[in-house]
Parts: structure tokens; sequence; C-alpha cells
């Protein structure tokens, strides 16, 4: 026995249903400078048209009128079912200008849409940063980048978007916000430090270690590899055993270099707090990054009992995020705060 089948959705208020989600989002509205002059114009029109009962100026208000019903209608379809993609890069820096790539795609069939504005809209900030598509074809991306440059490290977040257009005659612009949330971590500046050099071709707190290595002490002996550096072979017990032997050299190890960057503020002055902070912040990315591209082992350390570490096999980007991520503590606070790279 079959069951009963449910009642199908009649098609008109499926329609009405499909027509409410398309225009839920709001959808605003702006005078250009064009249409305040066009607005003006056809007030007064219609103003002399109700005053002299002419019919060429009845008529000429109802082109008018028919111009701004048309700009409404050609404007609601250039934005509708549009999907906006934001694309961020793999990491940002304070002073280094990056791209971010904004993707339009058109799920119309039929429709392009014309004059397309996106806006990047970010949290706490004014939206400055815009990308303009002259058209976008049915079932087609287009693909536009803005260029920005941060000034002050921390997260960037990303909110959505504004699409906006003026076509078709320019006298309104229509736009619409669409929610895409994003996030952007903006690495400190840092800026080039000179280390001193190594004295006597070992860095200062150089170790040795019990393992095979590039070192300048000795293991012991061991028989030459094909492909080895010659200038290791010991030519005397070369010449007793008659075959190649070679030093072993030991493995050069180096310390951690402890980088301590004070994270306090006093309560007083929090202005003059900050901008030392930064500075220090700065300082310490500088030299962490200095380090790095050495070779050495860094770990960065605050007042507040924060630890993190990181070496040249993980990058800088550990240090970096770490820094970025960081805010001053109140003094006489004790946070402890652990991150291992």
């Amino acid at each position: 026995m079959l069951g009963k089948q449910p009642a199908r959705r009649p098609s008109a208020v499926h329609w009405l249903a499909t027509w409410r989600q398309r225009m839920r989002p709001p959808r605003r509205l702006k005078f250009t400078r064009e249409g305040k002059f066009f607005v003006g114009i056809t007030l007064g029109v219609g103003f002399a048209a109700i005053n002299t009962a002419n019919n060429l100026l009845y008529l000429l208000l109802g082109m008018l009128l028919a111009l701004i019903v048309v700009s409404g209608i050609m404007s609601e379809f250039s934005l509708r079912d549009l999907t906006v993609i934001r694309r961020l890069p793999l990491r940002a820096q304070v002073g280094r200008p990056h791209l971010v790539e904004i993707e339009v795609f058109n799920h119309k069939l039929r429709v392009p849409s014309y004059a397309i504005e996106v806006e990047d809209l970010r949290a706490g900030q004014p939206a400055d940063k815009r990308c303009f598509f002259l058209k976008i074809s049915p079932k087609s991306a287009q693909v536009a980048a803005y260029r920005r440059t941060p000034t002050r490290r921390g997260r960037d977040v990303h909110v959505g978007f504004r699409i906006a257009t003026r076509f078709p005659f320019g006298l309104f612009e229509k736009s619409r916000e669409v929610p895409a949330e994003a996030e952007l971590v903006i690495y400190p500046a840092v800026d080039p430090v000179a280390l001193p050099v190594p004295v006597g071709g070992r860095f200062p707190g150089t170790d040795f270690v019990v393992g095979r290595g590039h070192g300048e002490d000795f293991l012991g002996l061991r028989l030459m590899r094909p492909g080895e550096d010659s200038r290791d072979v010991h030519w005397r017990k070369t010449a007793a055993v008659g075959q190649m032997v070679m030093w072993e050299r030991a493995r050069e190890t180096r310390p951690d270099v402890i980088l301590t960057l004070d994270s306090r503020c006093p309560a007083g002055a929090v202005d003059d707090c900050n901008d030392g902070f930064e500075r220090r912040i700065r300082d310490v990315a500088s030299r962490a990054v200095a380090h790095l591209k050495r070779g050495d082992r860094v770990v960065i350390t605050t007042s507040a009992g924060g630890r993190t570490r990181g070496d040249r096999t993980v990058g800088a980007d550990p240090l970096l995020r770490y820094l970025a991520l960081l805010d001053a503590t109140p003094a006489g606070d004790a946070v402890s705060i652990a991150v291992e790279a």
C-alpha cells in the first residue's frame, strides 16, 4: 500500500518565497550629483504641468518618471545573483603593500551585470578600497585586486562586501551589503639589523656535542666515502692501512638566543606606553628575524610570562604572529601565556 504523497507547494507561493528571499538583503539608494539635478528637473516639470495643464508637459513628465522606473529595474537586475569571494594573502606586514583579490561570479543565465563596484568592508575601519567591474557576463566570473598597505599590527577583520551599481543612467547608486567574514593577521614591521660578527669563526656561546657534523672539533677516524672532501684525509693513517681514512668532525650546536620584551604599561600614560610598546615590538621582531637568518634558535619572552620559540626550520612566521597578537599588560598584572612554535 502506497503511503500518502506530500502535497506539492503551489508554484505561485514558491515564486513569492523565492522573491522574498532575494529581496531580503536591504537595498540602499543614494542620489548622485546628476540624479539630484534630474529629480529637481522632474519636480519642476511636474509642478509646471499641474499649473498649466499642458499635455506636452505631462508627456515630458511621464518620460522622466519612466526613466526613473527603468533605472530602478535595470539596476536591480545588475545586483541580483552575484557571489563575491575574497582571497587574502598568506601573510601581511606593517608598511609593506599586499594584494587582495576580489572575484565576482554572475549566476544569471542570460542577463549580464554592468558597472558593478565591490567595496571590501573591515570592522572598525573606513571602507576605502573598491574594485570596479565594467561587465560580468552570464555564468562567468571576473577577478580584480586592490593594493593595501597596513599601518598597524594585529587582527584585520573583514566583515563583508558592499555591492553597488549606478547602471544604467548614473542617476542613482543602488547597493546592498553581503556578509563575508575573514581575518588577516598583520605582522609587525621588520627593520634590517646588523648582528655582531662571530669571533674566530665561532658564534658566542657556541658549544659542541657528540655527533657527526661540520664543526671545528674532531670525534675520530673513519673510512672515506665517495664524493667527500679530501681536505679532512688523515694521510698517516691512510698510508698505514692502505685505504683512505679521514677525520670525523663533531656537530656544532648553538644555544637559544633569548630576546626579552617588556610588555608592562603604566596605567597613567596609556598613549605614551602604546607608542613605546610598539617600538619595542618592532625592535624585537627585527632582531629575531636577523638571528633566524643567521641560523640561530630564537626564544622571545615577555615580562608578563609569555614565551614562544622559533628556528630556521619553521621560519619567522610563529614569532611574528605571536608579536602581532601581543597586547600590553597593565603594570602589576601577571599573566602567563606560553606559545611554542
